[in-house]
């Protein structure tokens, strides 16, 4: 098949990079000049396992082209996705004017019938609005061509997103058209060979799933922060909670690590959306304004630890004349992206606090010089940011930080302080080895439920 993809971000470079993989003429069109420059000379401009050797691989066969021209784009295929940022607006809605500036290209420039696919994350009842903004083009011209319009929300992990691309959980397809939905499932008939878990459904239901589904997560993930907060209270191991809960079939065990808070392009965006979308609709969606206030609340946690054991309460600047070494700063592993990342409220508060900060990130460290400058310290090695520090915050559960030699980290360290954000180690080890150690949610010897 022929396929345009508008928008050369994480969503739109991963689609068009998967659907040449299985056969299809794909070009990927932004506006951005030099970012499709940089993509025609092979520069990727994100992070994700695998992606650049199939963007290459298909470039040089020849089924995976970019560009900046939207006309030929939208002339030269049948179908067109959307996949262009949907970034909140003030009152946390999402703001749908680059999605709406793709529909009106495509009606201004159709040639023929065409399947406008929305795989943005966007509210519902986007799709009548994008097919309102195509006709009014139509209308326009004085055109009669026929369209369609489609809602394919994506859910791919950042870390993970080729094999959940290549080998979905579900696709979710919103159409209210056969014709439309026969295409749809020959287009996505190659990544299904192991399970056919192709789910069809009007066209509403498909924008609610989207939201409905990283709700959800979002959901579990600040219970279990909650649950954490309680048991260093109540003297109980929340490793060993998870373990109790998580094996009851009906809430299983993903997404009930506890942690920083969650961030990404995802999470934060997608929650506050549905919250303002509720609020259009005259519903208060009180279960998810206190997901959003409670995941706020835990991104300064670490922090808290640090200034509670280190600090100076009487100064001003509780941290002053303290070094701080963070290990991670992307919002999780795998990914060189930090947009709400909790490493982010984590720093600022350090440095608001007075401590000095060194950061050490297997891909984020470009990425976290445009958000801290000169005001932190950064290193490739993250052994190397440890010398004479006062202690070690674990902020990112990379695979370098889960078995790192603790020799060495307590023979780097001023006083051997470590701040699990993660629960990557268990206490019992270090104890025994001599390290201060202060994980989330394991008061007491840490041993409780059998998991130490």
């Amino acid at each position: 098949m022929k396929i345009s993809i508008f928008g050369a971000g994480y969503v739109g470079l991963v689609a068009a990079a998967c659907f040449a993989e299985s056969g299809n003429t794909v070009i990927a069109v932004d506006v951005d000049e030099k970012k499709i420059e940089g993509l025609k000379n092979g520069i990727i401009p994100i992070y994700e396992p695998g992606l650049k050797e199939l963007i290459l691989r298909n470039q040089a066969e020849g089924r995976l082209s970019f560009t900046t021209d939207l006309v030929e784009s939208v002339e030269k295929s049948l179908i067109q996705f959307i996949a262009v940022g949907t970034p909140p607006g003030e009152d946390g809605s999402a703001d749908l004017q680059y999605v709406l500036a793709v529909g009106r290209t495509i009606g201004k420039n159709m040639n023929g019938f065409k399947i406008i696919i929305d795989k943005s994350t966007v509210p519902v009842g986007t799709a009548d609005k994008v097919r309102a903004a195509v006709q009014q083009e139509l209308d326009n011209r004085s055109s009669s061509l026929e369209f369609d319009v489609v809602s394919n929300p994506e859910f791919l992990k950042e870390g993970a997103a080729i094999d959940d691309f290549m080998k979905p959980d579900r696709v979710v397809i919103g159409t209210d058209n056969v014709r439309t939905a026969e295409i749809m499932k020959e287009l996505y008939d190659p990544f299904m060979r192991k399970q056919s878990r192709m789910i069809i459904m009007d066209i509403r239901s498909a924008e609610m799933t989207k939201y409905a589904a990283n709700a959800m997560l979002a959901t579990r993930i600040s219970f279990m922060n909650q649950i954490a907060g309680l048991c260093e209270r109540m003297g109980a191991d929340v490793a060993a909670v998870r373990e109790g809960i998580g094996s009851d079939t009906r809430i299983g065990y993903d997404f009930l690590f506890p942690g920083p808070g969650y961030g990404g392009s995802c999470f934060p965006k997608d929650v506050k959306a549905l919250i303002r979308t509720a609020e259009e609709c005259n519903y208060e969606f009180l279960l998810l304004k206190a997901v959003e206030e409670v995941n706020e609340l835990q991104k300064e946690v670490l922090a808290n630890k640090l200034i509670e054991s280190l600090g100076t309460p009487d100064q001003e600047k509780p941290l002053t004349g303290k070094t701080i070494a963070c290990w991670g700063l992307s919002f999780k592993p795998r990914t060189d992206d930090m947009r709400e990342a909790p490493s982010l409220t984590i720093i600022e508060r350090l440095l608001s606090a007075g401590a000095t900060v060194r950061a050490h990130d297997p891909e984020a460290l470009q990425e976290a010089r445009k958000h801290f400058g000169d005001r932190i310290q950064y290193s490739s090695n993250q052994y190397e940011i440890l010398d004479n520090a006062d202690a070690l915050t674990v902020i990112t559960d990379w695979h370098e930080y889960r078995n790192p030699d603790f020799e060495r980290i307590k023979s780097a360290l001023k006083q051997p302080l470590v701040v699990d954000g993660r629960n990557l180690y268990k206490p019992t080890r270090m104890k025994e080895s001599g390290f201060r150690y202060i994980p989330l949610g394991r008061a007491g010897n840490g041993i409780q439920g059998g998991v130490n």
